[in-house]
C-alpha cells in the first residue's frame, strides 16, 4: 500500500492538520443514541451479524471468482462511538497522518478536530457497515454497526435476519473486492494524496476558477451534469487539473465498487436470503424518500446523494457488462489502474468492452 505521505517532500499533509483524537472523543460523545433494545436483541444481533459475515463469504467468491483459497477474516461488531473511533483513524490514515509526527496547531487542529468529529456523528447513525481498507492489524476490516442495523430492519418491518445477512453480503463482497486485489488501496491512497496535498498554486488562480464556475452556472442554469452540479461542482471549480483527474478515479472507483457489491446482493441474494425482493424494494424506497431541507443540505456537503447516485449507475454498468461478456471477462478491470473504467464509461459500458476486452 503507497505511503501518503512519501510523495517527494512537497506539499502539506491534511492528516496532520487535525486533531484526530479529538475528532474521535467529540464525535463519539455528539453521537445520536442507539435505538432502544434488550440485551437479548443486542447479543442476538452482534451474533447473527458476525456469523452472516462469515457465512456470506463463500457465495460471495463463488459468484464473483475473487479471493478463493484464502482464509476468511472475522468481522468486527461495533456500535456508533466505535465505528466513530475507527473512522477517525482510517481517515488520518488515508490523509496522511501519522502517528507520533507532532500536534497539529493547537487552534487549528482543535477547531478542525471538532468539525470532523461532528461530521462523523452525523454519519454515524445511517452507516449499517463498512470494509476500512486501511484499519485493522492486516491492512484491513469488516466493521458492521449493529444498533443501525437494528434501526433500519424495524423501520422496513423485514425479516431480521435475512437482513443482516442482506447487509453482509454488500459489505462482504467489498472485503472480497481489497483482498483479492490489495492494490485498489494503494490506488486509493494515492489519489487521496493529491486531493489533500495543499496546493503551491497562487490563490488568483483558485478564485479565478470559482468565479469562472459561477459564471458558468448562472449563463446556463438547467445544466445537470453530475460531474459539475451543486457541491461537487464547486469543489471543482477550486482545484487544479491534477485533483481534478484525482477526484475522478476516486468517483470512478467508488461507483464500480458500490455497483459491483449491488449486483453480487442480487446475484447470491435469492439463494441465501429468502425474503430478499421485499427487502430490496424496501430499502430503495428508503434510498428515494424525501428528506427534510437541513437533513437534504448535509447529506449535499458530506456526499451522500452522490453515493446513492453512485449505487444505481455502478450496478448498472456491471450489470450490463456481465451479462455481455460473462463474471469471468468482467474481471480483468481488477488487473490495474488502466483497466478500471473511465468517467465516461460509467454510463456507457461498451466503451469499457471495447477498450478493454
Amino acid at each position: 500500500m503507497q505511503n501518503v505521505n512519501q510523495r517527494g517532500g512537497h506539499g502539506f499533509s491534511v492528516g496532520n492538520a487535525v486533531d484526530w483524537n479529538l475528532a474521535a472523543s467529540f464525535g463519539g460523545k455528539l453521537a445520536r443514541p442507539e435505538p432502544p433494545a434488550t440485551d437479548y436483541t443486542r447479543h442476538q444481533a452482534i451474533a447473527q451479524l458476525t456469523e452472516s459475515a462469515r457465512a456470506a463469504e463463500i457465495p460471495v467468491r463463488e459468484v464473483t471468482g475473487l479471493a478463493e483459497g484464502e482464509g476468511i477474516p472475522e468481522a468486527r461488531i461495533v456500535n456508533r462511538p466505535d465505528w466513530i473511533r475507527a473512522a477517525a483513524h482510517s481517515m488520518r490514515v488515508m490523509t496522511g497522518g501519522r502517528d507520533g509526527a507532532g500536534k497539529p496547531r493547537a487552534v487549528s487542529g482543535r477547531i478542525a478536530g471538532v468539525q470532523t468529529g461532528a461530521v462523523l456523528a452525523f454519519v454515524s447513525s445511517g452507516i449499517l457497515g463498512q470494509y476500512d481498507p486501511f484499519g485493522g492489524g492486516d491492512g484491513g476490516e469488516l466493521l458492521l454497526v449493529y444498533p443501525n442495523v437494528i434501526a433500519v430492519e424495524r423501520q422496513l418491518r423485514v425479516n431480521p435476519a435475512d437482513f443482516r445477512m442482506w447487509v453482509c453480503l454488500h459489505e462482504v463482497t467489498h472485503r472480497v473486492q481489497f483482498r483479492a486485489n490489495p492494490w485498489l488501496a494503494g490506488h486509493m491512497s494515492g489519489a487521496l494524496a493529491v486531493l489533500t496535498e495543499e496546493s503551491a498554486e497562487d490563490m488568483t488562480k483558485v478564485v479565478g476558477r470559482l468565479a469562472e464556475y459561477v459564471r458558468d452556472r448562472r449563463s446556463n442554469p438547467e445544466e445537470r451534469d453530475p460531474n459539475s452540479a451543486g457541491v461537487l461542482g464547486l469543489v471543482r471549480a477550486v482545484q487544479s487539473e491534477t485533483q481534478r483527474e484525482a477526484l475522478d478515479r476516486l468517483l470512478v472507483l467508488g461507483t464500480l465498487l458500490e455497483g459491483h457489491a449491488d449486483h453480487v446482493m442480487d446475484a447470491v441474494g435469492p439463494a441465501v436470503v429468502p425474503s430478499v425482493a421485499t427487502i430490496r424494494r424496501r430499502f430503495d424506497q428508503r434510498r428515494q424518500r424525501r428528506q427534510p431541507p437541513l437533513q437534504r443540505l448535509l447529506r449535499a456537503l458530506l456526499g451522500v446523494d452522490a453515493k446513492m447516485d453512485q449505487y444505481t449507475r455502478g450496478k448498472a454498468f456491471v450489470d450490463r457488462v456481465v451479462s455481455t461478456v460473462g463474471m469471468e471477462r468482467f474481471n480483468v478491470i481488477w488487473t490495474g489502474p488502466d483497466t478500471l473504467p473511465l468517467p465516461a464509461e460509467i454510463d456507457e459500458p461498451q466503451r469499457w468492452i471495447d477498450r478493454v476486452l
